[in-house]
């Protein structure tokens, strides 16, 4: 990639998208590079960033640690269930309503 493609890339990325309770997001506002503690909000704010261009995928897992798996399960839980899919508590109740609905 030149120079001049990085460049375009940057300027066509957004400054701002509109977060998961409706609040803007900017790279400031997200959630810090040494989350550790993932609550629902977080999760989902990230979600929202990759899904609106302000990072791609593979930025958000470098910038948090993550593997490709686990952000594509944040973002399927998310596309299934909203943030409601992202509980920990709620894992096992989603996966088997998927798995229910899917044989019908």
């Amino acid at each position: 990639m030149t120079l001049e493609a990085v460049s375009n890339d940057t300027r066509a990325r957004p400054v701002q998208v509109i977060g998961p309770l409706g609040e803007p997001l900017t790279l400031d506002s997200l959630p810090p590079p040494s989350t550790s503690r993932w609550v629902v909000r977080r999760k989902a704010e990230v979600v929202a960033a990759v899904n609106g261009g302000l990072l791609s995928v593979d930025e958000a897992c470098d910038r948090y640690g993550l593997t490709i798996e686990e952000f594509a399960g944040w973002q399927r839980a998310v596309d299934r269930s909203g943030m409601a899919g992202l509980r920990v508590t709620r894992i096992q109740h989603y996966k088997s309503l998927y798995e229910r609905q899917q044989k019908f």
